[in-house]
């Protein structure tokens, strides 16, 4: 997946804002609550996961997923955009999405 795929992909979602974030990282806020952030540089994403979806990602496919950190309920998964599947992608920042966008907007 090229940068350029995965940043229209994100910014296609409702109510998405970008902004700097640290180290080089570009975040993705919905509703001021981060669910991606994107190192260009580095060809690399990190997601706001589920720890269950963190460890199925990286247990089926480690050279694609690695695990980032975890706080509470959540894991961040970061994905490799050389090798991730367009369609898997989408589906993943969607949910990240999800996972950060207030109920009412997540359900419309």
């Amino acid at each position: 997946m090229r940068p350029e795929e995965f940043l229209h992909m994100v910014l296609d979602l409702p109510e998405v804002t970008e902004r700097e974030a640290f180290s080089n990282l570009t975040g993705f806020r919905v509703r001021d609550k981060g669910f991606c952030y994107f190192n260009e540089d580095e060809g690399f994403v990190l997601l706001k996961a589920t720890r269950e979806e963190q460890a199925a990602l990286v247990a089926d496919d480690p050279g694609t997923f690695s695990p980032s950190w975890a706080s509470g309920r959540f894991a961040w998964v970061e994905v490799k955009l050389a090798s991730v599947d367009p369609e898997e992608m989408r589906e993943l920042v969607t949910e990240a999405w999800r996972l950060s966008a207030p109920k009412r907007l997540a359900a419309g």
